[in-house]
């Protein structure tokens, strides 16, 4: 496992809060920095998306296109993954496009 899970809601407030967030139609990405020298990682998607069944869809879809784009050597920050609408119809390698648009925004990966 590359990242350690958030999981107090504190954390993801905190990212909410004070994070950076990125926008897109398939996800947002909220980035903030935190002083564990590790990446934390939290992956939501609301009651918005659907009923239990997309929503679980939408987190691993959102999983998946992580393990694909986040290095490994990242260290340092709090990441909270939105799921939006479109996301559990998407494939990840799509997501995956999406979300390494945004963490090379964010600074996060390099060219």
């Amino acid at each position: 496992m590359r990242y350690h899970p958030l999981t107090r809601n504190n954390e993801f407030a905190r990212a909410y809060t004070r994070g950076k967030s990125f926008v897109h139609p398939h996800v947002v990405l909220y980035v903030n920095k935190n002083r564990l020298g590790r990446t934390r990682v939290g992956i939501t998607a609301s009651k918005k998306i659907g009923n239990a069944v997309t929503r679980n869809r939408a987190r691993r879809v959102l999983r998946a296109a992580l393990y694909e784009v986040l290095p490994p050597d990242v260290g340092g920050y709090d990441l909270v993954l939105v799921a939006r609408g479109q996301t559990p119809r998407l494939k990840s390698t799509q997501v995956a496009k999406t979300l390494e648009r945004q963490l090379r925004a964010a600074g996060l990966v390099q060219e």
